[in-house]
């Protein structure tokens, strides 16, 4: 990262914040004479991570790594975009890929075509949490979700909680039908790999 130009990058987590929170915490190094937040302040343009239920709730990524979270949610010092539990929920890919014959050889279609029979929650396809965070660190949240913009707080019990207003925290609010973005995904997913 210290290699980068400044305010260039966006970061994308979907999973703990532990990784995060370490590196927020983390003193100068070999790589860089900055510490780790400083580092992030000066590289880093946003933060895009699946965490959280909006505008409140328990969410798995959260709960798990309260401490992360906190260290995160309380410290990062750029804009966060939080793609909550309720926007991947909804969207469930999956069964297209594992349907078409004519792809081989994916990696993909075999995780789908092997789990999504193991849950009867995914009959529909597998929930897409951290597809929805990618999709929006790549391509940004336009059309699909517009952001609130306010301040999130992560409680001891590894819920969170929401304060509309100013603030560098975002959550996506869906301003198009969910139905778009899981054709989106599953479109990226019907890629044939190819032999090198």
């Amino acid at each position: 990262m210290a290699k980068q130009s400044d305010k260039s990058v966006t970061i994308i987590t979907v999973g703990f914040l532990t990784n995060l929170a370490n590196l927020l915490q983390s003193p100068p190094d070999e790589f860089s004479p900055l510490t780790g937040k400083e580092l992030v302040e000066q590289k880093v343009q946003r933060l895009v991570s699946m965490a959280g239920k909006f505008p409140s709730g328990r969410e798995f990524n959260i709960h798990e790594d309260v401490k992360a979270a906190k260290q995160v949610v309380e410290h990062w010092p750029t804009q966060v975009i939080f793609s909550g539990w309720e926007i991947g929920e909804k969207i469930r890919p999956g069964l297209p890929l594992i349907h078409n014959e004519k792809i081989q050889n994916s990696p993909i279609k075999d995780v789908y075509a092997i789990s999504i029979p193991l849950a009867e929650w995914d009959k529909d396809g597998r929930m897409s949490w951290d597809q929805t965070a990618v999709l929006v660190g790549i391509k940004g949240p336009t059309p699909y979700y517009r952001l609130v913009t306010g301040t999130m707080t992560v409680q001891d019990d590894g819920s969170n909680d929401w304060e509309p207003g100013e603030g560098s925290h975002h959550y996506l609010l869906e301003d198009r039908p969910f139905t778009e973005v899981q054709k989106i995904i599953d479109d990226l997913m019907m890629h044939q790999p190819q032999d090198d």
